[in-house]
């Protein structure tokens, strides 16, 4: 329970690389799947947890072994937020700029294909922001977080775009 079948470090470097993969791959598969976890998102986050678990302790079961891998995997999480704090260079590379998804009414369909977002999935967020209208945005934007913001017309005009 307490023996080691592996080197401490090896275990530390098995779970940086582990960490650092998981987070490119995440990282890759855009915006959107970070913000919207649904049902299959989670299925596949608990099924990626369970493959890497053997490539982070090299088959070692012991306590000792999976309090290193605790430890390193919530050391790394702290220093990148720490990293992010204190970079906003860093932030930009890590979580990336928002998008524009609508601007003016008008759909950028570039940036919905470029992060697999479908006109239904926009709808609903224009929708859940109180928006229900292409119309009356005057901005939407998909956040780093997976979130979109919305922005609505002002004055007069407001009340006619979104009877439109």
């Amino acid at each position: 329970m307490f023996t080691l079948s592996v080197p401490i470090w090896e275990i530390i470097v098995r779970g940086i690389a582990v960490y650092a993969f998981l987070f490119a791959m995440l990282r890759l598969t855009g915006k959107r799947q970070v913000g919207q976890l649904g049902p299959f998102d989670l299925i596949l986050l608990l099924i990626l947890s369970n493959a890497v678990q053997n490539a982070m302790n090299a088959g070692d079961n012991s306590l000792v072994g999976g309090l290193i891998s605790a430890t390193t995997l919530i050391f790394i999480n702290w220093a990148v937020a720490y990293a992010l704090y204190r970079s906003p260079a860093a932030e930009r590379v890590v979580e990336g700029d928002p998008l524009v998804l609508v601007r003016d009414g008008q759909v950028m369909q570039a940036t919905l294909t470029d992060e697999n977002i479908t006109a239904a999935e926009l709808d609903t967020a224009l929708r859940l922001a109180g928006s229900f209208s292409l119309a009356s945005v005057k901005l939407a934007m998909l956040e780093p977080n997976g979130q979109v913001s919305v922005w609505t017309r002002q004055g007069p005009d407001a009340d006619d775009a979104k009877a439109a």
